[in-house]
């Protein structure tokens, strides 16, 4: 299995947004930038009606712990998936415990935390983990939670970041045939076996033309149309 070569792409933050700039200078939104800009009003409601109902400031510090908590536990399933030793601290531990077991069943693996960029629809972002899952090649994606998610609707935009990493490295390494059309989603959740949800390719289908609606969206707003 031929690992795949790192993209080198530096990010900056305009205005709490992210970019990637490709090598012509030119700055690519990243995929939470595009689903950010695009998030149904529904979405956007339910995100008002909790920060109301709980205050603004406590919603603000239980976003950034979860973020916090989220790229410590990339970082050491990283390390993991690079043949690493892991020494987690306490508050990553749970986390880290409840992904383990999934985290040896990943063979294969060619690119870890890698930028991936569509050229021709115009985004980027970091896929966490392209690799095989119990024999199959696919994007695999880590999430933490303090409660199971339980159903594929409470994921809200997840699968919609799935297949965007998944195009974008079709894209991008076409030259290697990669070829993905499968999808793994893992959520750690303390004290609880990780969550696994698994999209099949008429799954990856539907959700790519949501996605792809979602891009020509952003790109509308902007001035430019595709």
């Amino acid at each position: 299995m031929i690992e795949l070569p790192r993209y080198a792409s530096k990010s900056v933050r305009e205005a709490g947004k992210q970019f990637y700039m490709s090598e012509d200078g030119d700055r690519i939104p990243s995929v939470t930038t595009i689903l950010n800009a695009t998030k149904p009003r529904e979405d956007r409601e339910r995100l008002f009606n909790w920060q109301q109902r709980i205050g603004v400031e406590q919603a603000a510090e239980i976003t950034k712990t979860a973020s916090r908590r989220g790229t410590g536990t990339h970082r050491y399933i990283q390390k993991y998936l690079q043949g690493q030793e892991v020494e987690c601290p306490e508050s990553i531990r749970p986390y880290w415990e409840s992904v383990e077991p999934v985290l040896k069943t990943i063979e294969q693996v060619r690119l870890v935390e890698g930028v991936v960029i569509h050229d021709e629809l115009g985004y980027a972002g970091v896929v966490d983990c392209v690799a095989s899952f119990e024999g199959v090649p696919c994007i695999c994606e880590w999430k933490t939670s303090d409660r199971p998610k339980k159903t594929v609707d409470r994921l809200y935009d997840y699968p919609l970041q799935l297949v965007a990493y998944c195009g974008a490295a079709n894209q991008l390494y076409r030259d290697y045939n990669l070829n993905l059309c499968h999808a793994l989603l893992v959520v750690a959740i303390p004290e609880t076996p990780a969550e696994i949800f698994w999209f099949e390719p008429n799954a990856i289908d539907e959700y790519w033309q949501q996605w792809e609606a979602r891009v020509q969206q952003y790109w509308r707003r902007l001035g430019y149309f595709r």
